[in-house]
């Protein structure tokens, strides 16, 4: 019993830690934990619907607490906007990228975080692009494929960043929980 008190206040914390972190001002372009969250949920949380809810509700208590700050004019980023919903969809699907990952195999890990940052950019920017996003100039990319490649190269930051975020929050994450469950878990086995 007191492991599962302890899982559902640890996965609690890392929901409000991770939405948090995400409204801190002048973080790094794209550094930010919710492609790890969605990479973890999907590898570790055995039941597969609960997998998503690890992503979606950081998000979706970070976008609150934008919009909060933004209606108090404290950002200048509403945390409610025009195509919201795909962006919750991508963080579903980067957490399907997560089943694949064995949570005790680096390699699989780190595999998974190219694999789950790339997945995140190219899904993004593509809907970014479709959807009449509007350049450095305020202008919508047009509808080629020179406006498709435009729109990726404008996104690099962001894609360098959410990469760098996702290797060290599932080092974070994922070393975590190895701990946990090697050292923490074990040990309190063994003295009960």
């Amino acid at each position: 019993m007191r492991i599962n008190k302890l899982t559902i206040v640890s996965v609690v914390l890392l929901i409000v830690i991770a939405s948090l972190y995400r409204i801190i001002p002048g973080r790094p372009l794209g550094f930010a934990p919710q492609i790890a969250m969605a990479l973890f949920g999907g590898s570790v949380i055995k039941d597969r619907k609960l997998s998503f809810l690890l992503p979606f509700l950081s998000m979706f208590f970070s976008d609150i607490l934008f919009e909060i700050l933004y209606q108090n004019n404290l950002s200048a980023y509403g945390g409610f906007y025009h195509g919201q919903i795909i962006n919750y969809i991508f963080f579903a699907a980067i957490t399907f990228i997560g089943f694949a990952i064995k949570k005790e195999n680096v390699l699989h890990i780190f595999a998974g975080s190219i694999a789950g940052a790339t997945a995140y950019f190219l899904l993004s920017n593509f809907s970014v692009w479709i959807g009449g996003g509007l350049d450095i100039s305020n202008m919508p990319y047009p509808k080629n494929i020179s406006g498709l490649i435009s729109c990726f190269i404008a996104a690099i930051p962001f894609y360098k960043g959410s990469l760098l975020a996702t290797f060290v929050f599932n080092t974070v994450l994922f070393g975590g929980f190895y701990l946990a469950n090697n050292y923490i878990v074990k040990t309190s086995t063994i003295s009960a």
